[in-house]
């Protein structure tokens, strides 16, 4: 199929989309949800319609359960979206980040098994990178994995797994040679979530939400052919995944936006302090950043849509994320003063500004810390020299890492 649509194939795909959004559309339910239980049901049950309409995995192959259309078409798609709110929020895991590795990286059997169910949101996937001591440096990573027989035994800990507890499989990186220095020996796993052997624990939120988690594995059995890629290149996979990731996050829309900019400015409208010239300043900044973070998505989309794989520059519209949560969150301290920290409880007694301040921290820290992200421009995007690393050529069993004062 060609990438380039004549304009009436345009709007007629634009027709499509618009019309099953109109009538299928919702708002997000966040009242006395923690755990997004609620807003998981709101969102499987959208996507079911999506699927069934033809318009769920836009750019994957039929054959794995997508709609075998262009990049040309969820451009399209992603700009009609956009207009109606984040509605399949809680899949962007599992549709950003797993579904691509999957796709990219899978067997055909794996991807005929799983990919259908993961585009029609029947089946919900997790991201288990993170560990108590592998945070920003996640190839320092302990989880390990021996092969016995047709069998991989896991035995680990990862952390700051979102919704793990609504997830019914989990893309996992794990050691499997620990005689290979630490950004080698390391693979890619599917993990059945539901496995008696893996235990969820919830982590509890300064804003009172409980949608990250810890995850244990005891001696968790998962079958040989659960391997992702070739075995001790997990970290090339957990790599391409990352990147995935930071387009999910950094790229998310399509289109001009300023939305944050937008509603701060409404709200000083309303209080009548839209006048200072100071606060004006600092509106207009974060205008000027929005709108240039969405002229990075937009390049980013292009190179999608060429057919590139996602590069180091998906970190520049990540921290460029990052920037602008930070202003979103000075700004709301300085229009809303008191209400950014309390609200009225009672139906009704208005918007939560503190939960959308609290949030914004995540921007730092989520798909890589700001200070990874620099690192990587600055290697990977200007050229410029690495820092010195002081394990280069030291096999991981070696190493003092993490939790552990020696590894074994």
């Amino acid at each position: 199929m060609s990438e380039t649509l004549t304009a009436e194939e345009t709007a007629e795909f634009r027709a499509r989309c618009r019309e099953f959004l109109e009538a299928n559309s919702f708002t997000r339910d966040h009242t006395d949800d923690p755990r997004s239980e609620k807003s998981m049901v709101q969102t499987k049950a959208f996507q079911a319609k999506l699927a069934e309409a033809g318009l769920a995995g836009i750019v994957y192959d039929k054959a794995y359960g997508g709609a075998g259309l262009t990049r040309a078409h969820d451009k399209i798609w992603r700009e009609e979206i956009g207009k109606f709110g984040a509605m399949a929020f809680d899949l962007v895991i599992s549709h950003g980040m797993c579904l691509p590795i999957l796709n990219e990286f899978g067997t055909e059997e794996q991807k005929t098994r799983y990919m259908p169910a993961n585009i029609s949101g029947e089946n919900v996937w997790c991201q288990m990178f993170s560990e108590p001591g592998a945070g920003s440096d996640v190839a320092s990573l302990q989880t390990k994995a021996e092969l016995d027989g047709e069998e991989w035994v896991i035995n680990g800990q990862k952390v700051w797994t979102t919704l793990a507890h609504l997830c019914d499989y989990g893309i996992l990186i794990a050691r499997t040679d620990p005689s290979q220095v630490k950004h080698a020996g390391i693979s890619m796993f599917i993990v059945d979530m539901n496995d008696p052997s893996v235990e969820v624990r919830a982590i509890h939120q300064i804003d009172g939400g409980q949608h990250f988690n810890e995850v244990f594995f005891t001696d968790t059995r998962i079958p040989a052919a659960n391997l992702v890629g070739p075995m001790n290149e997990g970290w090339r996979l957990a790599t391409a995944m990352l990147m995935y990731e930071r387009v999910a996050i950094g790229s998310g829309g399509s289109g001009i936006s300023h939305d944050h900019a937008d509603r701060l400015i409404n709200a000083a409208t309303k209080r009548g302090t839209i006048t200072d010239p100071n606060l004006r300043q600092e509106l207009m900044k974060l205008y000027s950043h929005e709108t240039a973070k969405s002229l990075v998505a937009l390049r980013t989309r292009a190179e999608l849509k060429a057919g590139k794989a996602p590069g180091p520059g998906g970190s520049l519209g990540k921290l460029h994320g990052a920037i602008v949560a930070e202003q979103v969150r000075n700004l709301t301290f300085a229009i809303m003063g008191a209400e950014s920290i309390a609200w009225d409880p009672a139906p009704g007694g208005g918007e939560k500004w503190s939960n959308g301040a609290l949030n914004t921290f995540q921007a730092h820290i989520a798909g890589g810390t700001d200070e990874i992200q620099r690192n990587i421009i600055g290697d990977r995007v200007l050229g410029l020299p690495r820092e010195p690393s002081v394990d280069k050529g030291v096999p991981f069993a070696d190493l003092k890492v993490g939790t552990q004062s020696k590894q074994g």
